[in-house]
């Protein structure tokens, strides 16, 4: 028994390892690929614009949503010893940091990496991928390259617009159930902004973008068995983004503060 659970254990990491240096040889194939960003722009554009536009309404939402339940709880837990003039303060610092970046890249995992996954999942499987191979064309110039880097473009811009929307859902909560007025609200803010608050925020976005559309695409790229295999392919692509967001978000904070 002791034996077949470390042959498990070792299997298990022999296969993780596989799939780490497999997807960092693909992401390096796909920065290579940024050469020909002018000649391909076309494909850069129009993944931006299925990554970023069609995920606006959804991540606005949560960002909403986000900032209420933010300043909600602010009140809730500090509302007895600190005054109101800092509950805009400490929704902003929560959300800027850590709620509006994992947040997104949670939300964004599901709908993006998901999606994304997919899709290449099923190009895999009818072969349309080995088709491209055949024609000499570059699967991961056309396929992968314009996915990745418009995830690291558009995260970055979907999570500062989740932040403003949440600072203004938790104003509405303020100001409709406690009272606060604007100024109240956010005239604290400037006072105890920091430019590393923003830094850290768009370091992690990127990350978490690249994380979205690299797991996404090497999973796809390597699913396998049919239709059950794609079906497999996203929900592998899902939880490996996940977890590699949340692992990436105590490693970066760590490591930024």
């Amino acid at each position: 028994m002791l034996k077949q659970s470390i042959r498990g254990i070792g299997a298990s990491t022999i296969s993780g390892l596989t799939a780490f240096g497999g997807a960092m040889i693909l992401f390096g194939k796909a920065l290579a690929n940024l050469r020909n960003l002018v000649k391909d722009a076309h494909l850069y554009f129009e993944q931006a614009r299925n990554i970023g536009v069609a995920s606006l309404p959804l991540v606005l939402l949560i960002g909403a949503f986000t900032g209420m339940v933010s300043t909600w709880q602010a009140n809730y837990t500090a509302g007895n010893i600190m005054p109101l003039k800092y509950l805009g303060v400490a929704t902003f610092k929560a959300v800027i940091v850590e709620l509006g970046p994992v947040l997104s890249g949670l939300v964004l995992a599901g709908r993006v990496g998901s999606s994304l996954s997919a899709e290449l999942g099923t190009m895999k499987i009818t072969e349309q991928v080995d088709a491209l191979e055949v024609l000499a064309i570059d699967p991961v110039r056309y396929l992968v390259a314009p996915r990745l880097i418009a995830g690291m473009v558009m995260v970055p811009i979907l999570v500062i617009l989740a932040v403003f929307i949440s600072m203004f859902g938790g104003f509405l909560v303020a100001n409709t159930f406690m009272g606060v007025g604007f100024e109240t609200y956010f005239g604290e803010i400037p006072i105890f902004f920091k430019m590393k608050d923003v830094q850290v925020m768009l370091v992690k976005s990127i990350a978490f973008g690249a994380i979205i559309c690299l797991v996404g695409a090497w999973v796809g790229m390597n699913a396998r068995g049919g239709a059950e295999g794609v079906g497999e392919a996203t929900i592998k692509s899902f939880v490996a983004s996940a977890l590699l967001i949340l692992f990436s978000d105590f490693f970066l904070g760590t490591l930024m503060f």
